[in-house]
């Protein structure tokens, strides 16, 4: 029986289909599957919008402490002076001591300005005629060493002290000195014991400038 011959091509066909499906070669595949797995192979799938990068910010700066520049330009020499002397403050009385431990008040003021370079005797009478005179309270300034006279003669020096602050509208000065009855304290020039003895003052220090 002869077959038509439009089925031979058919079935050529149909064989070849069959070795294609089985084939390994990715381009020459024709299944469908593959065919969906080469084209997503191929084509890109599609991305958002680039997410747009931010400039990094850079932490905020801490606060730096107040530069203490400005405070020592302020501080003068007198303000140090002052400082140190009252580390001493409650340091007991002894006749002729001259310090750390035990003071007397010309060994107090002497052991005091020798931390900062001036050298001086340790007897108030010495002392007073050391330093440059200062005229009146009103020129009176933080470091200037006070003196007063003794318990039986005012006119004869016989203690010394160092100013820490003036007043200037009561005229009056606060100092701190070694007191034989209460070791290195704070007093008021205007405590009549002493204001009735303060005999002048004399400066060490550099001059400080006059407020206007």
């Amino acid at each position: 029986m002869k077959y038509p011959i439009v089925c031979v091509p058919l079935f050529l066909l149909a064989l070849s289909c069959g070795s294609m499906r089985q084939g390994t070669g990715g381009s020459a595949t024709l299944d469908g599957s593959s065919l969906r797995t080469r084209e997503v192979g191929v084509v890109e799938a599609p991305q958002g919008k680039a997410e747009e990068k931010k400039p990094a910010q850079s932490a905020p700066e801490a606060k730096k402490p107040a530069s203490s520049a400005a405070q020592k330009q302020a501080e003068t020499l007198g303000d140090q002076v002052v400082a140190y002397a009252r580390t001493f403050l409650g340091t007991p009385y002894k006749l002729g001591a001259s310090g750390p431990k035990l003071f007397d008040c010309s060994g107090f003021t002497r052991y005091v300005y020798k931390h900062f370079g001036y050298e001086m005797t340790q007897y108030t009478g010495a002392q007073f005629k050391e330093g440059r005179e200062v005229a009146s309270f009103a020129d009176l300034q933080k470091g200037d060493l006070v003196f007063f006279g003794q318990r039986g003669s005012v006119r004869n020096i016989g203690h010394v002290g160092i100013v820490v602050s003036i007043d200037e509208e009561r005229g009056s000065f606060r100092f701190i000195h070694a007191s034989s009855s209460g070791g290195v304290i704070e007093s008021e020039s205007t405590q009549s014991y002493y204001q009735m003895r303060y005999i002048g003052a004399r400066r060490f220090l550099p001059d400080e400038p006059r407020k206007p």
